[in-house]
């Protein structure tokens, strides 16, 4: 089984030195009130659902023929949110489901957007799966990005507090 879970693949896209201080027990993000608005919107978006605990991940849901259900506070769809759910699927055919595909759910926005799983998808999730791992085991963070690019982010003042 994979001890990498949805939260590690979306910091590995956001940005890998995020992963590897995430790894070290750095979480700011509790303290985040981004990251609150996006629980608080999880909470009371598709109260019927309940999570899917498989330890190192939590999925939103999945429905009947194993189609993964995953919501999302952003207002606009991202290759984050798409390799977070290609992880799942590779997650849950580990466990021998067959899976059919993702949808993510963006109700501020009122859209979903579907996520193709086949052999293609397989692959670009155990690619994204090796190089979280290779990221996590490096002795030293990564370089922090352009700062720009860091708005936001919860991790913010551990990267640029000297600066």
């Amino acid at each position: 089984m994979s001890d990498i879970g949805g939260v590690h693949i979306k910091y590995l896209l956001h940005c890998p030195r995020q992963l590897w201080l995430y790894m070290r027990g750095y979480r700011p993000e509790q303290r985040s009130d981004t990251v609150a608005y996006g629980e608080a919107v999880d909470e009371t978006t598709y109260t019927r659902r309940r999570d899917i605990d498989l330890g190192e991940a939590k999925i939103d849901w999945v429905t009947t023929g194993a189609v993964i259900h995953e919501t999302k506070s952003s207002r606009a769809p991202s290759e984050q949110h798409d390799a977070q759910v290609r992880h799942y699927c590779l997650l849950l055919e580990r466990r021998g489901v067959n899976v059919r595909h993702g949808v993510i759910h963006y109700p501020l926005i009122r859209r979903t957007v579907t996520v193709t799983w086949n052999q293609h998808a397989r692959a670009l999730a155990e690619d994204t799966e090796r190089h979280a791992r290779t990221t996590i085991n490096q002795p030293e963070p990564p370089p922090r990005l352009d700062r720009p690019r860091c708005r936001g982010c919860s991790y913010t003042d551990y990267c640029w507090g000297d600066s």
